[in-house]
């Protein structure tokens, strides 16, 4: 793959080159380049109740169908393993269920609950067996509240950007969320994934696309913060709109803060609003196709249709509006590249930086 320089000085830098956007090259690299060193939601760890100890789940259901299944022992610890035999790689557990060891149903080999190799019939002659090939590898997980997240192959350690998320939301009651499926949808959006992740990490587009969020939100406040491998967009609400009740001591106290849109490379979106969290994720399709989910948690109801979290949906419609223009546009014969606003797109420069270092290297 042709290496790709964004400049480190967003003064001068230039943009992804619209062959990015436009290469089935590059879009199938990217799954091996920074997919599979990503880390992605399992779920809420109530996904596990009382009654069942395995749930079986793929990485990136429809795009990396990775088979993994998130075990729970006796002591209440998660882990997460392949859910694939190391004999003749059967799936072992195909629903959730309660269990005491894994076994696969094909012919019989058992796994421990830490994945560690149990026994196996008809094995007796075979000579050095079992072998640590025939444990179930073990994947990292990583918690943030009670959510479960799991990396095959992750590039950075996303444990220490969860304690910074922590420290800065400490006042959300995150483990009060309860899950609103009727609130939770998934678009389809006829555009690369990486555009849609473009338009999310700046606040740019707003005045001009979303006259609602507009008169909620304060334009001229509304503040990137970047970090390594993920990002903070904080938008601060106009007087009288709805704001987090946030505790002295706090670098926020003070501030009339509508929201808190965190972004993790290359995929994850954590909103955190007054009424609760819409964790959103991007799925690429195709390379002119994404599938976005909006998972929705809710821990104060009277706050869903207030400030900058209310009409999401229509907020995302109108995202889907402007995003899928760019995709027409972006295969422009007469398009290359464009320049980033200093003030106001360091959220999508510092994408498109780790987007080039992951191709690059």
């Amino acid at each position: 793959m042709k290496k790709i320089k964004v400049e480190n000085n967003i003064k001068i830098a230039e943009t992804l080159p619209s062959s990015f956007y436009k290469s089935e090259v590059v879009f199938n690299e990217l799954k091996e380049m920074v997919f599979y060193k990503s880390w992605q939601l399992i779920d809420h760890e109530s996904v596990l109740p009382s009654n069942a100890n395995a749930y079986p789940f793929d990485f990136m259901k429809d795009y990396i169908n990775e088979p993994l299944v998130l075990i729970k022992d006796n002591y209440n610890d998660f882990k997460c393993l392949t859910n694939v035999c190391t004999h003749r790689a059967n799936i072992i557990i195909n629903d959730r269920c309660q269990i005491n060891d894994l076994r696969c149903m094909y012919h019989g080999r058992k796994f421990h609950l830490d994945g560690k190799f149990k026994s196996m019939p008809e094995f007796e002659d075979a000579e050095n067996f079992p072998r640590d090939c025939d444990n179930l590898k073990e994947f990292k997980i990583k918690k943030l509240g009670p959510f479960l997240f799991v990396g095959l192959e992750p590039s950075f350690d996303i444990g220490s950007i969860f304690k910074e998320i922590i420290e800065r939301v400490s006042f959300i009651p995150m483990d009060k969320m309860t899950h609103r499926g009727d609130l939770s949808k998934e678009y389809l959006v006829n555009s690369h994934w990486a555009l849609y992740c473009d338009n999310y990490l700046e606040g740019f587009h707003i005045p001009f696309v979303h006259n609602d969020l507009n008169n909620v939100l304060d334009y001229g406040d509304y503040d990137t913060e970047i970090y390594e491998n993920y990002n903070l967009q904080v938008g601060y609400a106009k007087d009288g709109e709805e704001i987090f009740d946030i505790p002295e001591n706090h670098i926020d106290h003070g501030k009339n803060v509508a929201a808190y849109y965190y972004w993790l490379y290359p995929n994850i979106m954590l909103n955190f609003y007054p009424w609760g969290l819409s964790i959103n994720i991007v799925k690429p399709v195709n390379i002119s196709k994404t599938k976005v989910q909006f998972i929705t948690y809710v821990f104060d109801e009277s706050k869903l249709e207030t400030g900058a979290g209310a009409s999401l949906d229509k907020v995302e419609r109108e995202d889907e509006f402007v995003v899928e223009g760019v995709q027409k546009g972006i295969n422009s014969k007469f398009y290359k590249t464009g320049r980033f606003s200093p003030s106001k797109e360091r959220g999508v420069h510092h994408f498109h930086s780790l987007l080039s270092k992951s191709i690059n290297s």
